[in-house]
């Protein structure tokens, strides 16, 4: 079994990537829904989006929509194995007696 991911385990890249895995495979999230439902600040939200882009857990669709710049963001494949991984971990942690 897999280890605790420590790049995930980060209290706000973990509920963004629970939140994503939530969603339908084919599914993305808006950024904005992200930062209202994280309760964080725009530059908060892209660092830790930056981080989980970087190591290819997330993908990011820029596109304009209505002339307006928007930002989706989807949770790869490996993002979801990794997810997986992560809360299977935690729950292992939780399991020991």
């Amino acid at each position: 079994m897999a280890g605790l991911n420590e790049l995930i385990h980060q209290a706000v890249r973990l509920r963004i990537m629970a939140a994503l895995v939530a969603l339908n495979p084919s599914e993305e999230a808006d950024f904005t829904y992200l930062r209202d439902l994280l309760e964080v600040s725009d530059g908060n939200l892209g660092a830790h989006l930056r981080k989980l882009e970087d190591a290819g857990y997330i993908a990011i669709n820029k596109t304009f929509v209505e002339r307006k710049p928007r930002s989706f963001v989807a949770v790869t494949h490996e993002g979801r194995k990794v997810f997986q991984e992560h809360v299977a971990a935690l729950e292992a942690i939780l399991n020991v007696q």
